[in-house]
């Protein structure tokens, strides 16, 4: 059976700018900013919040399947997924349009100027949850608002247990749009200043939101993650990475981690650490899908770093 992980295919291109913005933008010149940037270093990545949660579920022996929309330049995406034994059945090429693209660039103090291109993923509404057959969980991770909406509303009606990830899609949805997808979900989980902002949005707050699913979760970056399930709160600890490299991507493999958990029936002190430590050995590698480890590989990490084992 399938973890359905409903979300954004897109590639990510990274560029170092070695020098910082600021020696290059008069302040009092902004309304009239005509800036380049000279970028020796560069790099490409697979991306996006459902190939990026796919991958990692996979390497913990998972079965995910991805349900996005992708262009016409999508060939060695395709490619990389398939390497890895990801199914794509539910992925839709439109040859119209461009995979979804973000366009990166940093400064030497880690400053980003940013450009996103949706691209075939504002089409993600022509994919339908209900055309998977088997489907056992899914996750309605950041994507196309009209998609999202449906997604949720599908899930729900299918019976299928589903996480709610809003993510960086949190300014597209107004109050009650925001509380009718929170009492469709089983589960909700977004990061510290998401939970903020989507407590002002419904006018609920985590103990209201908690209560209306098995499980509200919020990550924490360093500091860990909270869970509230069952009137409780449980205090996840932060797994310690060896180096810190590149954190992006680190909360889709959180997810990842999160949904293996659940599907096996774990615990959520297992759940949580599980999901933490796949956060943390993202952050040792650059990109999102650049790690690579056994599933007996994470146990043993996982049995070093928290003192029991799994299972």
């Amino acid at each position: 059976m399938s973890a359905v992980i409903c979300g954004s295919l897109a590639y990510d291109t990274i560029m170092v700018f070695p020098d910082q913005f600021k020696n290059h933008i008069l302040p009092d010149k902004v309304h009239i900013l005509n800036v380049s940037f000279l970028v020796p270093q560069m790099r490409r990545e697979f991306g996006g919040c459902a190939g990026n949660i796919a991958y990692n579920l996979k390497l913990l022996g998972g079965n995910p399947l991805p349900m996005a929309t992708v262009g016409q330049d999508f060939a060695p995406y395709r490619d990389h997924l398939q390497k890895f034994g990801i199914p794509l059945e539910g992925v839709r090429e439109f040859s119209d349009q461009f995979t979804p693209q973000c366009f990166i660039t940093t400064d030497l103090d880690n400053n980003q100027i940013t450009a996103f291109h949706p691209g075939a993923m504002s089409s993600a509404h022509h994919n339908h949850v209900g055309d998977v057959k088997d489907c056992e969980f899914g996750i309605v991770a950041p994507d196309g608002r009209e998609a999202m909406l449906q997604h949720t509303a599908d899930f729900a009606a299918r019976g299928v247990p589903f996480i709610f990830d809003p993510g960086q899609a949190m300014p597209l949805f107004n109050g009650e749009e925001f509380r009718t997808m929170i009492e469709q979900a089983t589960y909700v989980i977004v990061n510290d200043y998401e939970s903020q902002l989507l407590q002002q949005r419904t006018g609920w707050s985590a103990d209201d939101i908690a209560s209306r699913v098995k499980a509200y979760i919020i990550t924490l970056g360093p500091r860990g993650s909270l869970i509230h399930t069952d009137g409780q709160v449980i205090e996840i600890p932060p797994a310690r990475e060896r180096q810190v490299v590149d954190p992006t991507g680190c909360g889709d493999a959180y997810r990842a981690g999160l949904i293996f958990g659940i599907m096996k029936g774990w615990e959520w002190k297992t759940i949580g650490r599980m999901a933490s430590l796949m956060g943390a050995l993202k952050v040792e590698h650059p990109g999102t899908q650049n790690q690579y480890f056994t599933y007996d590989e994470f146990a043993a990490a996982f049995e070093e770093q928290f003192g029991y084992k799994l299972g």
